[in-house]
């Protein structure tokens, strides 16, 4: 019994002074708080948010990095000359976003959509809906929050507070309106918006319809944040995306890549498909690697998916301990359409053989996968072909994909006594600085 208890002692009192230096540094903070949550939409939402703002005035960006554990830290080490600081807050379990809305204290709330893709943890909309409504209950006096207009369940969040609301989307009572949003491979993506009496069309690099989303998010925000449309357009027009996140990569004189393997949640996967429907000037392959978040027969969804890739695509590749459940034809699998691969190393091996210029390929799974090595060991030395890592970041956030995963705790336990020693030789020289500001030569 005691175990344990000596295993996550550390950690509960570590998050707790977490969580006191957060509140500490919140205390006072000049900085305005904006906080994204959304059942998708909200990673790409806050880092076009904060590419915006950061050209406007000294800001702070945290994305990707969701949970209650992370935005502590994050609070706690806003820098005080930051004007704004755009944090992301996802829901790991119940009561998470109502922790992170305590440590944020939001100036700004946005929620983007409410989708099933936390079923496994809420099974229901309306419990994702209440969760996510925290951050709606949070803003601070003086503050707003920005509602998309489209999803009833975020619209309803209206109610959760008294501060004013501002709403976006394509629903003809939006403040920021969307008029038209257009896409057609490989782009650029261009969303006309109406709001009080003015019109723009924004242009976007973002590869896809559906990011009408978090571009027209961002802007609203941005707008009533006191940033200029011109300048706000230019910098969307700058912003490259997101990593694993309909992130396309270009091999010189090889395919292309659409490398969309940060999550997979079965409400949504079509987005991806959408994406290649119009490239009908290329061969196109989708691989389906793992779906997470679904209610049902696990394999009605894959089988659903395949489909769905099937009408989209030239050829379609399933690949993990679940690609048997897509249950392709047997005409499918003679003729070639369908190939079905045990990890991820034999699907890179197979385009490798296969691939050729021109090739468009999109990489869909949820990020326990690592599908994103397929594309990357095109252009880079790949040595980690591990099929179950455990981390959920993207290899590039890992950075240790050039290496075999065997080697990977050596060099993390080394960086972090490189780093511990750091940190002890800026506390020993901080008071020699001090002594040498106080008694210039």
């Amino acid at each position: 019994m005691s175990r344990p208890i000596r295993r996550e002692l550390p950690n509960a009192i570590r998050r707790k002074f977490e969580a006191s230096r957060a509140r500490s540094n919140r205390r006072g903070h000049p900085a305005t708080f904006i906080g994204i949550t959304g059942s998708s939409g909200k990673t790409t939402t806050a880092s076009l948010l904060g590419h915006v703002l950061e050209a406007y005035a000294p800001t702070t960006t945290q994305a990707i990095y969701n949970t209650a554990v992370d935005i502590a830290p994050a609070v706690a080490s806003a820098s005080r000359n930051s004007e704004f600081v755009v944090l992301e807050i996802g829901a790991s379990k119940k009561g998470s976003v109502a922790r992170s809305a305590r440590l944020i204290e939001p100036d700004v709330a946005i929620v983007t959509i409410v989708d099933r893709e936390h079923y496994s943890v809420f099974r229901s909309l309306e419990a994702v809906a209440d969760e996510k409504g925290w951050l709606v209950n949070a803003v601070r006096p003086g503050g707003f929050a920005l509602l998309n207009a489209d999803d009833e369940h975020v619209l309803a969040m209206r109610r959760r507070t008294r501060e004013r609301i501002v709403t976006y989307g394509r629903d003809e009572g939006a403040d920021f309106r969307v008029l038209s949003a257009e896409f057609s491979f490989p782009g650029p993506l261009r969303v006309r918006i109406a709001w009080k009496g003015n019109e723009e069309t924004i242009v976007s690099p973002l590869p896809g319809k559906h990011f009408w989303l978090a571009v027209t998010a961002a802007f609203a925000a941005a707008v009533e944040l006191g940033v200029s449309p011109e300048r706000i357009k230019e910098r969307i027009a700058g912003f490259g995306g997101v990593p694993n996140r309909c992130e396309i990569m270009e091999v010189p004189h090889g395919p292309t890549f659409i490398v969309d393997a940060a999550k997979a949640p079965f409400g949504t996967i079509d987005l991806a498909f959408d994406v290649m429907s119009d490239a009908t000037d290329r061969r196109r392959k989708v691989v389906i690697g793992q779906i997470s978040d679904y209610a049902g027969n696990p394999y009605s969804k894959y089988t659903k998916a395949y489909q769905r890739a099937r009408a989209v695509a030239d050829e379609v590749i399933a690949v993990g301990d679940n690609a048997h459940k897509v249950r392709a034809t047997e005409d499918d699998i003679a003729s070639g359409r369908f190939h079905r691969f045990r990890d991820v190393h034999e699907v890179y091996a197979y385009f490798k053989k296969t691939a050729v210029e021109g090739d468009l390929i999109l990489l869909k799974s949820s990020s326990s996968l690592h599908l994103e090595r397929v594309a990357l060991a095109w252009t880079s030395d790949v040595k980690c072909w591990e099929k179950r890592c455990g981390f959920t970041i993207g290899c590039v956030s890992c950075g240790l994909y050039t290496h075999p995963f065997h080697e990977h705790g050596r060099i993390r336990r080394r960086e972090k006594r490189r780093r511990r020693r750091e940190k002890i030789r800026r506390l020993v020289a901080a008071p020699f600085r001090l002594f040498r500001g106080m008694n210039p030569p």
